[in-house]
């Protein structure tokens, strides 16, 4: 049963539409190339972000940003910019930004069923006159990532709907959650790092 999948494999783009079928005509219409002051109302008010990034050899990544209300700063009608903010220094997203500077994003304000999602050509800067003229508060890596907006669009609440994300009744019971610290020890078992 586990290999069914390969028996049906769909290899192209018309046959992909033809089992979903076309979208509304307000469902395309509803994309803008520029922040307006609805959008920069739902960036101001957003505390996290997911950054999707992907490499020239094609590996991908997501990466959650968060922060207070008013990370993201909106610098014109088309341009965005957030800080890095000190963590694990793996900088996956920022590595893949040099080899391919197309990122996605998506936007959340709980407990907000809708999403805001933002694609466009990231670059970095390590400009520190840039980035005092930001007046961010807290520590940062002295990079700042700033974003040319190509498309912008709200995104219908389906996803959370259906995944209770802000019902606290229906969250698991915290004595049935991953161990994380479980997972992580176990994962640096299976690739044999030890601590020295």
């Amino acid at each position: 049963m586990s290999e069914l999948w390969r028996e049906d494999i769909i290899r192209s783009a018309e046959q992909l539409k033809g089992m979903i079928g076309a979208p509304h005509e307000a469902v395309v219409q509803k994309t803008v190339t520029q922040i307006d002051s609805h959008i920069e109302n739902y960036i101001a008010q957003s505390t996290l972000f997911f950054l999707a990034t992907s490499a020239a050899n094609r590996r991908s990544d997501v990466s959650p940003r968060g922060d207070r209300a008013g990370f993201v700063k909106v610098l014109n009608n088309k341009t965005i910019v957030f800080m890095d903010r000190p963590g694990n220094r793996r900088i996956d997203s920022m590595l893949n930004m040099l080899e391919n500077p197309q990122v996605g994003m998506i936007f959340l304000i709980p407990p907000l069923e809708e999403v805001l999602r933002i694609n466009g050509r990231a670059t970095l800067t390590s400009n520190n006159a840039f980035i005092e003229d930001l007046k961010l508060e807290g520590k940062t890596t002295g990079v700042a990532v700033v974003i040319e907006v190509e498309e912008c669009f709200i995104h219908c609440p389906r996803a959370f709907k259906q995944a209770g994300i802000w019902d606290y009744e229906k969250w698991s019971p915290t004595d049935k959650l991953p161990v994380v610290m479980d997972m992580f020890r176990a994962h640096l078992q299976m690739n044999n790092y030890k601590d020295e």
